[in-house]
């Protein structure tokens, strides 16, 4: 199978990370989705970023309905901070039978060579790039692929900041997921 992985902070997981994935999966030869839940972003601060384990609940809330989309912790069990090369190795070495493909935004581009073995990256797994508001990427490389899809401007600073003044949040989240951030109170 060809999975693309789908790497976040998912703090939260919300409606632009699920229309991204679905786009993904349905428009490209892509047969699943994986989100793959970051613990520690080395681009990232820390000081925001909820435990990982509810943020992985949060994605597992989030896509239950959905067949073609999975969750992973397999960073969770990997040194910190994670780096996608590294990732993509150990998966490929665990799951021969699949093919991997990296999922980012247009905006990841305008750094991507200062990611660790970048290099790697582009000639063993490749991207699928999805359109980010304000991005314009000029990158060619024979194993990026630009696929069209909506342009999502939802911010998960914004999603916090909203639920941390007490303000409705209804149709950025889904409702598994605003439900277990009301119910553990969470980003209050």
């Amino acid at each position: 199978m060809k999975i693309g992985l789908f790497f976040g902070s998912f703090n939260p997981v919300h409606i632009g990370h699920l229309i991204i994935a679905n786009v993904m999966q349905d428009q490209t030869d892509l047969d699943e989705v994986w989100f793959v839940v970051s613990p520690q972003n080395p681009f990232k601060k820390q000081k925001t970023l909820l435990h990982e384990f509810d943020r992985h609940k949060m994605v597992e809330l989030a896509i239950a309905d959905h067949f073609y989309f999975r969750v992973s912790d397999v960073e969770f069990h990997m040194p910190r901070p994670s780096y996608t090369v590294d990732t993509l190795t150990y998966l490929s070495e665990k799951y021969p039978e699949h093919e991997f493909k990296l999922i980012v935004g247009g905006d990841n581009l305008t750094h991507f060579h200062k990611w660790k073995n970048y290099e790697v990256i582009l000639e063993n797994y490749g991207l699928y790039v999805y359109p980010r508001p304000g991005s314009q990427p000029v990158f060619q490389h024979p194993n990026v692929s630009f696929v069209e899809a909506p342009l999502m401007d939802i911010s998960a600073t914004f999603i916090r900041k909203t639920i941390r003044s007490g303000k409705s949040v209804k149709y950025l989240l889904p409702v598994d997921v605003v439900d277990y951030i009301m119910d553990k109170k969470l980003y209050q």
